[in-house]
C-alpha cells in the first residue's frame, strides 16, 4: 500500500458502525521468521475499552523489555472481526507525560528507503512504527527515489515533503516537555523572496519537479493522463511543466538530472546563492540547499536568483485554505484518510481506501491525548486477516481513541520494540514475513535527562 494516493472528503456517520463490538481472543503471538527465537516472554496487556479486556500475548525473548519508560506502554493483543476472522494487533501507547519523545525519522537520505527496524537502530529508538506512504519501487509512477515521502512529512520543525492539500495527517509537538499530540487535515504553504524583492510560490521539496504523485499541490497541477486541471488530491500521477522544488541538505544525493532550459540555485546555509547550475541536477553544496527550477520557475531563478544575494525560503504547515494549525508542529506524518473524528467514523475512507481487509497502520489520539500507534496484522488467513477502514476505525475506537488516520499499510505495516520485529509484515496473501524498506517511520526515543 505503499503509494496509494486518494482525495478527500469529509462526512459523519454517527452511531450504529461503532457500536458492534469486538471480540477478544486469548491467543499467542509468535515472533516473525526474521526475529531471531528465544524464549517468550509476557507482555503486559490491559483494558483497551468497553469492548472487554485483551489477550495476554507472547514476543521474542528481549531483557529489559517490561522495564519500559514510564507512561509508554506496548501492548500485543488478538481481537475476533467474526467467524474466522481473527485480527493481530500490535500497540505503542504513549501518554502526554511519558518518558519518551516521539519523533519523525527518514532513511539514511531521502532518496532512499530503509527498514523500520534499520530507522529504529540508527535513531538508537526505544521503538519505531511505519509512517508515510512513499514512492515505491513497483508503483506505476515510480520516479526513481523510494525515499520520498507521498504527501506531507515534516521532522524538527522542517518541512521534508509537502503536503497534498487537505489530507490528513498525524501532527505531533510538545509544550512544556507534555506531548500534543492531534490528527489535522492540513495543507502547506510556500514560497520564495529574492533580494531584489520579487516573489514566487515554492512548488515543492525534496521531489522530482514536475512529477506530483497524488496531485492536490501547489499551483497549476493537471493529470497526466488528460491534462485537466487538478486541484485537490487524486489517485495518480499530476505534471506542472513550471515549477520551483527546494532540496534540504535532508535530500542527501544528487538532485534529479535536469533537462535542457532547467537552472537549479545552490544556496548556502544562510541562504546566500552561491551560483546557478544549468541544466538542474547534481550535489548539494555542503550544508546547504537548492532550488530546482523547470519552465517558468527556472526562468524566474535566471532573473532573480544572483549569486551573492540572499533568498528567503519558506514552507509552513497549515490547515487547508491556508488557515493557521493551532498548536506547536515538530512532527507531521500524512496520511491518506481519517477514520475517527470526535469517535464516529468517517465514511468517506470507506469510498477513499476500497473496503477489503488490508493489514494497516493506524494513528490515533484518546480522549486524554494519549498517541496509539496501532499495526493490524493482515494477509495471513487464520492468523491475521487485516481490516477493511471501517473495522480499523472500531478496532482504534475500541483502544481509546477518538480521532484517528490511516497511515501506510500493506506490507510496509511494521513494529519495532527494542531491535526486535514485533509484527508480522507481509507483501502478500498468506506470503513469507518480509520486512519492507519504507521512506520513513515514528520513532519513540528515550527522554533525554535534564542538565
Amino acid at each position: 500500500m505503499a503509494s496509494a494516493c486518494r482525495g478527500t472528503s469529509v462526512r459523519r456517520l454517527r452511531g450504529a458502525v461503532l457500536a458492534v463490538a469486538l471480540a477478544v481472543t486469548p491467543v499467542g503471538c509468535s515472533a516473525p521468521t526474521a526475529v531471531s527465537s528465544g524464549r517468550a516472554t509476557p507482555v503486559p496487556s490491559g483494558s483497551p475499552g468497553a469492548s472487554g479486556s485483551s489477550a495476554s500475548a507472547s514476543v521474542p525473548a528481549d531483557p529489559g523489555a517490561a522495564a519500559l519508560p514510564a507512561g509508554f506502554r506496548f501492548r500485543q493483543l488478538t481481537r475476533s472481526l467474526g467467524p474466522g476472522a481473527p485480527v493481530r494487533l500490535t500497540v505503542l501507547s504513549v501518554a502526554p507525560d511519558a518518558r519518551v519523545r516521539v519523533t519523525g525519522v527518514h532513511g539514511a537520505d531521502m532518496t532512499r528507503s530503509d527498514t523500520v527496524r534499520t530507522l529504529a537502530n540508527r535513531s538508537d529508538a526505544l521503538a519505531a512504527i511505519n509512517g508515510t506512504y512513499f514512492d515505491i519501487r513497483t508503483g506505476h509512477h515510480h520516479s526513481g527515489y523510494e525515499g520520498d515521502p507521498i504527501g506531507l512529512y515534516a521532522e524538527h520543525g522542517r518541512v521534508l515533503s509537502e503536503a497534498l492539500d487537505g489530507r490528513p495527517a498525524l501532527v505531533l509537538g510538545y509544550t512544556g516537555g507534555r506531548l500534543e499530540a492531534r490528527v489535522a487535515e492540513v495543507a502547506t504553504s510556500g514560497g520564495l523572496r529574492a533580494a531584489d524583492g520579487a516573489v514566487r510560490e515554492l512548488d515543492g521539496v525534496d521531489r522530482v519537479p514536475g512529477r506530483i504523485l497524488g496531485c492536490g499541490g501547489t499551483g497549476g497541477d493537471r493529470l497526466a493522463t488528460t491534462g485537466r486541471l487538478q486541484e485537490k488530491p487524486f489517485e495518480g500521477l499530476c505534471t506542472d511543466p513550471d515549477e520551483v522544488v527546494s532540496f534540504a541538505p535532508e535530500w542527501g544525493g544528487d538532485t534529479p538530472p535536469g533537462t535542457e532550459g532547467s537552472t537549479e540555485a545552490l544556496l548556502a546555509a544562510d541562504g546566500r546563492v552561491l551560483r546557478l547550475r544549468t541544466p538542474a541536477g547534481g550535489p548539494l553544496p555542503e550544508g546547504g540547499s537548492t532550488l530546482y527550477g523547470i519552465g517558468t520557475g527556472a526562468a524566474w531563478l535566471r532573473a532573480h536568483a544572483v549569486p551573492g544575494t540572499r533568498m528567503t525560503v519558506s514552507e509552513r504547515i497549515t490547515a487547508p485554505a491556508g488557515l493557521p494549525l493551532p498548536g506547536p508542529v515538530e512532527t507531521a506524518v500524512g496520511g491518506s484518510a481519517r477514520l475517527l473524528r470526535a469517535g464516529a467514523f468517517d465514511p468517506a475512507a470507506t469510498a477513499l481506501l476500497g473496503r477489503r481487509r488490508e493489514p494497516r497502520t493506524v494513528a490515533g489520539v484518546t480522549a486524554d491525548g494519549t498517541l496509539l500507534l496501532i499495526a493490524v496484522d493482515g494477509r495471513a488467513a487464520h492468523e491475521s486477516v487485516g481490516a477493511t477502514p471501517a473495522e480499523a476505525a472500531r478496532l482504534a475506537r475500541s483502544l481509546g481513541a477518538v480521532d484517528a488516520v490511516n497511515l501506510d499499510g500493506g506490507g510496509s505495516t511494521s513494529v519495532v520494540l527494542r531491535g526486535h520485529l514485533r509484527n508480522r509484515p507481509r507483501d502478500t496473501e498468506n506470503g513469507p514475513v518480509r520486512e519492507r524498506p519504507v521512506a520513513d517511520g515514528l520513532a519513540i526515543l528515550p527522554d533525554e535527562p535534564a542538565k
